[in-house]
């Protein structure tokens, strides 16, 4: 080894001992006398002075280093001078006296500061994203990442389960979103596909006998990106043989509560999970994933709207529309160009507008509320009586700012939904170091396409219907309910998974009800089909992301910042410069030709 350790380890036990270490230059300060380097590794940074008087020749090298050399370093560990200690630093109590040096390679200057945690274009980080993961909020990142992986495989292994590796490789089956297809050389016109994830192949498994199955497994999926999502992530990949839905549910408790327990132990945790149908999250919250953190409920105001003559409610509810809203609190005062920006970013999902009233503090207390001391275009159109009354609903006082959407359900519950994540937000009710995880179970089977033309699954169509519900199937299929469950985390879903069917007569009933003709089911599933025709046992599973994880965990907004090379929004790796063209010749092997695009 061309070190004896590591900068970041060496405290005052190691005062006096003869130490040899290499890194990158952090800092170098010229004192005209002295030249103090602070030298960074993987582990942390110590500082190293460079005395004349000790060694003239490792005062000239020291002299020639700049901001990211690498070099290499032999001295003594000696205690800092009293007064000139660093808290900051791990190593602040302690300092190397040079004796040896070198330089092992010079740096060119960085395009950025690897030393400050100084705000970078995004593009520019990720073209030197190997000089972005020097810096230590990454480098923190990534090892919070590793520390995160590895509670996940022993927690696992202590349960008897084994990790098992499944092909990259595969078929292109319908899961939900666009495959990325592969050409094949050697099978001309034919194609495989990069897994969207393991579903039918830990399916497989479990048919194998395998039982207890997991894998930290890369998917892929040719779908847009946004903040939570990467044309390719990992996912920590799990099925069980002879399990009912609590089985699976109270395994993954377990898991994230130690896990946030012994990785981040002075962070809030709220447990247990609570659960919520998933009816009641889009009624309460306006999402399946709502972040509970903070209250601000979504309350249904249609039946005191019917009775007023304002006419922006009464359009709404002849249109077979809902009226509801939530409680801003404390904001009465909010300006016009506040409020302003709240109705701009919910006609920006589509609502008509908002209607908004303001209850002024002055009045005291809510019973002593006058007209006069509500400010809102409604407030003409509704008696004093049905204002309180919308307060009292919306769990409402003076002082506070209610926000109302009139409008079709869905699109109400929708853009309530992200107003009450805005306002939680504005309003510092999303504690960071705070973890609000909760399970959403009872989720609709089926769904209807966008174009209202065909059933598509809610999840996946290996999804198991409620066993009481089966008949329906043939009847209302809009009834169904699954055996899906969702585990959601400050408002995002990082796991989701089923007790699946595994029965291929039931499992032909549902390709069928989905459109696909008895062709296609063989074309595309008669693998599965046959393989459970062998005795498959009751099998389920769930798929957590551990990119979305670990994001949580590091209070990252993007999980693009836990990982070491991921893609930018528009899907393209700018370190590497991909996609990129292929030569005539690649093309020619694998039997493919371009067409121009007109």
């Amino acid at each position: 080894m061309l070190k004896s350790h590591s900068c970041g380890e060496l405290n005052k036990k190691n005062v006096g001992a003869k130490v040899t270490l290499a890194g990158w230059v952090d800092r170098r300060r010229d004192h005209g006398g002295l030249i103090f380097i602070d030298l960074r590794d993987r582990e942390g940074i110590v500082q190293v002075v460079f005395n004349p008087e000790t060694s003239e020749q490792c005062h000239q090298v020291a002299s020639e280093m700049r901001s990211e050399y690498v070099v290499r370093v032999s001295g003594e560990v000696a205690p800092r001078p009293p007064g000139t200690e660093n808290p900051k630093l791990a190593t602040g109590d302690i300092e190397v006296i040079a004796q040896d040096t070198e330089i092992l390679n010079p740096s060119k200057t960085p395009p950025f500061y690897i030393s400050e945690d100084t705000e970078v274009e995004e593009s520019l980080r990720l073209r030197y994203r190997y000089l972005d993961l020097r810096r230590t909020r990454m480098r923190e990142n990534l090892l919070l990442r590793y520390k995160v992986v590895k509670f996940i495989r022993n927690f696992l292994d202590a349960r008897g389960f084994i990790e098992i590796e499944t092909p990259i490789l595969i078929k292109s089956t319908p899961e939900g979103a666009r495959d990325y297809l592969v050409p094949s050389r050697l099978y001309p016109g034919k194609f495989y596909a990069l897994p969207q994830s393991p579903q039918q192949l830990k399916q497989l498994l479990m048919v194998a006998g395998m039982e207890k199955y997991y894998q930290i497994a890369r998917c892929f999926r040719d779908e847009d990106t946004r903040a939570d999502r990467q044309p390719e992530f990992t996912q920590l990949d799990l099925e069980m043989s002879f399990v009912e839905e609590e089985d699976i549910l109270n395994l993954f408790e377990e898991l994230f509560t130690t896990m946030v327990e012994t990785i981040k132990p002075d962070w809030g945790l709220i447990k247990p999970f609570p659960r919520l149908t998933y009816a009641e999250a889009m009624e309460r919250y306006g999402t399946d994933k709502p972040d509970l953190r903070f209250g601000l409920e979504i309350r249904d105001l249609t039946d005191i709207a019917a009775q007023s003559d304002f006419a922006v409610f009464r359009s709404a509810l002849a249109g077979g529309g809902k009226v509801k809203g939530i409680c801003a609190p404390g904001c009465a005062a909010y300006s016009r160009s506040q409020l302003d920006e709240l109705n701009k970013l919910v006609q920006g999902l589509g609502a008509e507008g908002l209607v908004t009233m303001s209850l002024a503090a002055s009045a005291g207390s809510l019973s002593n509320l006058t007209l006069e001391m509500v400010r809102s275009v409604a407030a003409k159109f509704l008696t004093l009586d049905q204002i309180k009354e919308i307060a009292r609903c919306l769990g409402a006082n003076v002082g506070d700012l209610l926000l109302i959407i009139a409008g079709k359900p869905e699109l109400v519950d929708m853009a309530l939904g992200e107003l009450r994540r805005e306002m939680g937000h504005r309003l510092k009710l999303d504690d960071p170091h705070l973890l609000a995880f909760a399970f959403i179970v009872n989720f609709p089977l089926l769904q209807r396409s966008k174009e209202g033309r065909r059933w598509e699954p809610m999840h996946h169509p290996f999804t198991a219907p409620r066993d009481e519900d089966v008949p329906l199937l043939d009847t209302a299929p809009e009834k169904v309910w699954a055996k899906h469950y969702d585990i959601i985390c400050n408002g995002c879903e990082i796991a989701g998974g089923s007790l699946r069917i595994y029965t291929a007569e039931l499992q032909r009933k549902i390709f069928r009800l989905l459109g696909y003709s008895d062709e296609e089911i063989k074309e595309r599933f008669g693998h599965l089909l046959e393989a459970f025709d062998y005795g498959a046992p009751p099998h389920g599973g769930i798929a957590h992301g551990i990119d979305r994880m670990v994001m949580l965990l590091a209070g990252e907004e993007t999980i693009r910042e836990v990982i070491a090379f991921p893609k930018t929004q528009e899907a393209a790796d700018l370190t590497f410069n991909a996609p990129s063209p292929v030569t005539e010749e690649q093309l020619a092997e694998l039997h493919l030709r371009l067409r121009e695009k007109r």
